[in-house]
């Protein structure tokens, strides 16, 4: 792993429980949120990058991810929308949210939520629409879902997701997160969160005025056409688009390089332009 082990971790009250977070550097605030099933690590190559770029940067972990309390009635984008938009006024905004794959929902809910808390998006692998996939796929993933398998399903699932080369750390992370979902309560939040409705978040794309970054891998086994998906979100948002060739859903940690040039450059852009 990376020095992002060092962080400390912080928690934030919520209604229903509470929220860790990880912040470091100093600059202008950027919050970055998880996907589904995934740890604040999963930016473990991302965090370090913005904060020698001059960034303040938090992660978050989702709700009943991490170290995040299991005690909520809600686990979808609006939820973690509203945690992001908490966090960003707990620490002093406006912020840039990084959200990838679910995180992006949360990102959109909470730019149309708060206009004036986010500064722009950047959006990874991002689920802002119930988007095409492969019907049979779907239907075999809702299954593996289930309880009891859950837990075994998704580690199973989690190398497909990385097509190409994994990164060095990938079997230490998978480790980890399979450690996390044995924890007591983890395994029935994370099967809540994966009946997420993006829905919630494809409403709101009209509202958002923020300027928006699209990372996609374009390998991605979650959609039918990555590339189109990415133009589409685009279109909607009058973003730009970084496609990161060969790599799947975690693109920032398949190719981190690639994926922090986009999002420091971005990044500078937004706060030049504020």
């Amino acid at each position: 792993m990376s020095d992002f082990d060092d962080l400390s971790v912080h928690h934030l009250d919520r209604p229903g429980g509470r929220i860790a977070y990880r912040v470091t550097g100093a600059g202008p605030l950027v919050v970055a949120v998880p996907g589904m099933g995934e740890l604040a690590s999963s930016f473990r190559h991302t965090v370090p990058a913005l904060r020698d770029a001059g960034y303040r940067v938090a992660v978050m972990d989702l709700r009943g991810h991490g170290r995040s309390d299991t005690t909520f009635d809600a686990y979808d984008d609006a939820a973690a929308g509203s945690d992001a938009l908490a966090l960003i006024h707990h620490l002093g905004g406006p912020a840039v949210i990084v959200g990838n794959s679910l995180g992006a929902g949360a990102a959109v809910w909470a730019a149309a939520e708060d206009v004036s808390a986010v500064a722009g998006l950047a959006l990874i692998g991002p689920f802002v629409r119930n988007a095409p996939t492969n019907p049979v796929m779907t239907a075999a993933f809702r299954l593996a879902m289930l309880r009891p398998w859950a837990r075994a399903a998704w580690l199973a699932y989690l190398p497909s997701l990385y097509p190409g080369v994994k990164p060095a750390d990938f079997d230490e992370h998978r480790r980890r997160i399979g450690a996390n979902l044995r924890e007591p309560g983890r395994t029935a939040a994370f099967v809540a969160t994966t009946h997420t409705d993006h829905e919630v978040a494809e409403r709101r794309l009209p509202q958002v005025i923020a300027p928006t970054l699209v990372v996609m891998g374009t390998d991605d086994p979650d959609f039918a056409d990555p590339a189109g998906e990415a133009e589409w979100i685009a279109e909607q948002l009058d973003a730009d688009v970084t496609l990161v060739d060969g790599a799947g859903h975690y693109p920032q940690v398949q190719h981190p390089d690639v994926v922090n040039d986009a999002l420091t450059t971005f990044l500078n852009k937004v706060n030049a332009d504020a």
